[in-house]
């Protein structure tokens, strides 16, 4: 497995255009593509304790290239 970067834009509820990104590392099973379909279900935990809050959307980096895509 290897660690890549999952950057989440996380947007309150109650005001849709109050958004932050936030970063996190994320086991993936070898590829970018792999992450962006095993973090949903990480999302949905995280995310669960955040309730006045959604995601908006997330990607998948290499930790190296975070700030170049940022």
């Amino acid at each position: 497995m290897n660690l890549v970067e999952l950057i989440v834009i996380i947007c309150s509820l109650a005001n849709p255009g109050a958004c932050s990104e936030k970063h996190f590392l994320f086991q993936s099973h070898g590829s970018l593509k792999a992450c962006m379909m095993e973090a949903p279900p990480y999302l949905a935990q995280m995310m669960a304790q955040y309730p006045d809050q959604r995601v908006s959307r997330w990607r998948c980096v290499w930790p190296d290239k975070a700030e170049g895509n940022a």
